[in-house]
């Protein structure tokens, strides 16, 4: 019998199609499950205590797709995807910088780097060879000197900086940011007299006649630096994007940028689409701008902008000084200086009203806190806006600093859910003359007492106050586990008893910084389906002698599954 042609060509045809139809589903089920990057051989430490550790990492676009053995990360692994072998070195979750501020970050690059500088002598000399390369008239600025490291210990004068420079004007801020150095053209510019008078929430450091010396604490800067001519929209855009590039160096991930105006959030925006923001982005407001306040109330929160690129969430307010420039806001006299406690930026009732109304708009408020005076103020506030606005069940409002406290205070911070964000290396950097400001009972009461919070239940998110200290986090882990300095000083930590853990120095940079931002359910830990954020490092900061930390080298930055850093190559295939 003959067989129909026509009839064998249509099943031919429906044959095809079906095996084209398997073919083509099996192809999709595969490139599901095929990932675009697998970092295996190495040890993972993931922050998630139903599997703090693993050997291999698998992501898929900008998330985790699976943590585990290699093993099990090799069944995930396609003809595209692409593999690291870490040869045993240490991956944890991205790291997150809970106080710094970008725009200043940047900033210093452009002007004189004072840091670590030892004496008012050398600082001078610094500025007269600037000075001859500058157009008279030309401000010079400078950032970073810290009286405390000089063998007198006393604060400057005008005149060093006007022998130096007669013809320009100089401004150099204090390493915390809360105090400022003048020359004598730059005081005249700004017609500061003896006749001057102090500003609320300021203070001009005078003489026994009365006169100015030139050094400005608090918002007595701004007498000065309102002359300054700003920088322009490109230098600030400069700025942020060299700031930016130290930060995915040194292993952040995400950066919690503490107070800024309506410029930078323009620019962040602007980077933002035009793919240039190589972080993520957690930002508070300047709460000093009422009118931009009053923008975002009306507005509400930015959550989550550019696939949880940019954030804009919080309110940054000061509630006192910084305690190096005896401004911070004590309950006592400082030691070093009877009569004075300090300076208030703010009332209670100031504070209670914006966090009244931040908690009807959906925002959280972080508070720059240092004294004990201080955060009590902060802490009554909070407790108030938080009893008028009872259908606010987890508000997580933050005390920025938290550094002297009253130990009657402490368990108010668990209390109230109110977060501790803290920077380690102030503690190491201020421990020399802590005792000189507030007396030894003081400070070993409620000096930067990390475990005395973490007992009571209290959070901690941990950052460097960029620039006031380095943006390196790995300098912050260090603080946090030994209070002592880069040299090993004092032997046994300074206040021993309240070093962090390990883990718990690990979890204040990562979980609990995500924390604080809102976050710890896509970032500050590696575990499937959060945002794939993390840092290869050089050595097992868990487990080395602690001062190899500081020799510690970032080899990787992920940020969402890309590498936006990296140091030397990785074995890859």
């Amino acid at each position: 019998m003959q067989s129909n042609p026509i009839s064998l060509s249509r099943w031919s045809v429906v044959a095809v199609a079906i095996v084209m139809f398997i073919v083509g589903a099996l192809a999709g089920v595969s490139s599901q499950e095929v990932a675009d990057l697998v970092l295996r051989n190495g040890k993972i430490v993931t922050m998630n205590p139903a599997q703090p550790e693993a050997h291999a990492l698998a992501i898929k676009g900008d998330r985790i797709m699976a943590v585990g053995s290699d093993e099990q990360v090799q069944k995930l692994i396609g003809r595209s995807t692409r593999v690291i072998d870490l040869r045993g070195k240490l991956v944890v979750p991205g790291l997150i910088e809970s106080h710094a501020h970008m725009l200043s970050i940047g900033q210093a690059k452009l002007m004189l780097d004072l840091v670590g500088t030892t004496s008012e002598e050398e600082i001078a000399r610094m500025v007269a060879a600037r000075a001859r390369r500058a157009k008279p008239g030309e401000w010079i600025l400078g950032r970073g000197w810290d009286q405390n490291d000089w063998p007198n210990k006393r604060f400057p004068t005008f005149e060093s900086l006007t022998k130096a420079a007669p013809n320009n004007p100089v401004y150099l801020t204090r390493i915390d940011g809360h105090a400022g150095w003048a020359n004598k053209r730059a005081m005249e510019l700004a017609g500061i007299t003896r006749e001057t008078k102090d500003p609320h929430g300021g203070r001009l450091i005078r003489d026994a006649e009365g006169r100015p010396t030139g050094v400005f604490i608090d918002r007595a800067q701004e007498l000065i630096t309102r002359h300054i001519p700003p920088l322009s929209r490109a230098q600030k855009k400069r700025a942020l994007e060299l700031a930016m590039r130290e930060c995915v160096a040194v292993g952040l991930t995400s950066f919690h940028d503490a107070g800024v105006g309506r410029d930078v959030i323009e620019l962040y925006k602007e980077l933002l689409r035009e793919g240039k923001l190589p972080l993520r982005l957690y930002v508070m407001l300047a709460g000093s701008d009422q009118h931009l306040l009053d923008e975002y109330f009306a507005r509400g929160p930015e959550i989550g902008l550019g696939d949880h690129r940019l954030t804009i969430r919080a309110i940054k307010l000061i509630a006192d000084g910084a305690l190096g420039s005896r401004g911070a806001a004590l309950l006592e006299d400082y030691a070093d200086d009877p009569g004075n406690r300090g300076l208030l930026m703010l009332s209670e009732d100031q504070i209670f009203r914006i966090a009244h109304l931040a908690l009807r708009h959906g925002f959280q408020v972080c508070t720059h806190a240092i004294g004990d005076r201080a955060n009590r103020i902060v802490l009554n506030a909070y407790e108030r806006a938080f009893r008028a606005n009872p259908s606010v069940k987890d508000p997580r409002f933050r005390i920025e600093h938290a550094q002297i406290l009253d130990e009657a205070d402490i368990p108010r911070f668990a209390r109230l859910g109110v977060i501790a964000s803290m920077q380690a290396t102030h503690c190491t950097s201020d421990m020399p003359w802590v005792h000189d400001r507030i007396g030894k009972a003081r400070a070993r009461e409620g000096a930067y007492v990390w475990q005395k919070l973490l007992k009571t239940g209290a959070r901690i998110a941990n950052g460097s106050d960029a620039p006031v200290e380095s943006i390196n986090p790995l300098w912050g882990i260090y603080a946090a586990i030994t209070r002592q300095d880069h040299q090993g000083n004092p032997p046994g930590g300074w206040y021993p008893d309240q070093r962090m853990t390990r883990q718990q120095a690990l979890r204040s940079f990562t979980l609990d910084a995500a924390y604080a931002a809102f976050e710890e359910d896509i970032k500050g830990s590696l575990e499937k389906g959060k945002l794939a954020d993390m840092v290869v490092l050089s050595k097992d900061i868990m487990t080395i002698p602690a001062r190899e930390i500081l020799k510690t080298r970032v080899v990787m930055t992920i940020i969402g599954g890309k590498i936006v850093y990296q140091q030397g190559k990785a074995a890859t295939r």
